[in-house]
């Protein structure tokens, strides 16, 4: 015989309980739930991956700015023991005589530029060049027989380390002749 207890059991089995049976999968009994772990779990690994990112990145930069100090002072020494070359030199020809100290000076400022222009360190050509304010800098203008704005004097040579102007040369430039001004 079929009562309403057994009706009402059976509409229990197909509607929510039916689904979680023995035979059906968690999944299907509670799919947002199942979502929801599926997303924190991804949630979890996307955080973790950022945190090892975020930390290999800041190992990264202290890595970089170690190798970038490290250049820097292997350069810096490169340098310091090619002036230091120059120094000995210098030290030599103070002992020198009268007779030898120019030529041994002359020598000494040859070795210089060498070491400079081994370390891309130039200097700015000025003399009988037109005024340049990127490359010189005028200390005075003097009247002269060369055309206005001419560099006519160098009293301190400019120099550039590779294409980069890093002392100004110190010039006097021409303002013309004051007759033909006149005229």
């Amino acid at each position: 015989m079929y009562t309403m207890d057994d009706a009402e059991r059976s509409t229990e089995r197909n509607g929510s309980q039916e689904c979680c049976s023995g035979d059906n999968p968690l999944s299907e009994c509670h799919p947002l739930e199942d979502e929801l772990i599926v997303q924190k779990r991804a949630h979890a690994d996307l955080n973790d991956q950022f945190l090892r990112l975020a930390a290999d990145f800041e190992n990264f930069k202290k890595r970089t700015a170690r190798d970038r100090e490290i250049s820097i002072s292997l350069a810096n020494e490169r340098f310091a023991i090619d002036i230091l070359e120059i120094v000995d030199n210098l030290e030599r020809a103070l002992k020198a005589d009268d007779v030898h100290l120019r030529e041994g000076i002359i020598q000494i400022q040859q070795l210089l530029g060498a070491q400079l222009l081994r370390n891309g360190i130039n200097p700015v050509d000025a003399l009988k060049k037109p005024f340049n304010p990127s490359e010189h800098e005028a200390i005075a203008h003097v009247t002269s027989d060369e055309t206005v704005g001419t560099v006519i004097d160098v009293v301190a040579r400019g120099y550039r380390m590779h294409d980069k102007v890093i002392r100004y040369a110190k010039v006097v430039v021409s303002k013309g002749n004051q007759n033909n001004q006149e005229a």
